[in-house]
């Protein structure tokens, strides 16, 4: 896994740009009109966002963060994304976008639960 460390300043970047793109779709879902997909895509990208943040400072400590950061991030970009395009476009990003991004999002979850079965990388 320490492989992935290349990719950590990609995570703090996707924690920023979710972050910001949350407070964006909580705002547009705020103007009317049938806005359950931008509630829906905004909350999933403020709720991950700060667990993005937490797994790039805490890689030291558990071996499975960069991993379940990277699984987690891609997951809520995939969710997210399906419903922005639903939303905005009448379309789907993909066929299976939603669920696709949901189950790497339960998957990202489980590698971080996993994490409690490796030893720290700070011994």
């Amino acid at each position: 896994m320490e492989k992935l460390d290349n990719l950590r300043p990609l995570i703090l970047l996707v924690s920023g740009a979710m972050g910001a793109c949350g407070v964006a779709l909580a705002a547009a879902a705020s103007h009317g009109g049938d806005t359950a997909f931008l509630a829906s895509a905004s909350t999933m990208c403020l709720a991950h966002a700060p667990v993005l943040l937490g797994l790039y400072l805490g890689h030291r400590f558990f071996r499975t963060a960069t991993l379940a950061a990277l699984v987690l991030g891609l997951g809520t970009i995939v969710f997210a994304g399906d419903l922005v395009f639903r939303h905005f476009l009448g379309d789907r990003l993909f066929p299976f976008a939603a669920p696709t991004g949901g189950t790497m999002m339960m998957l990202g979850w489980l590698i971080v639960a996993a994490g409690a079965f490796f030893r720290s990388r700070q011994t």
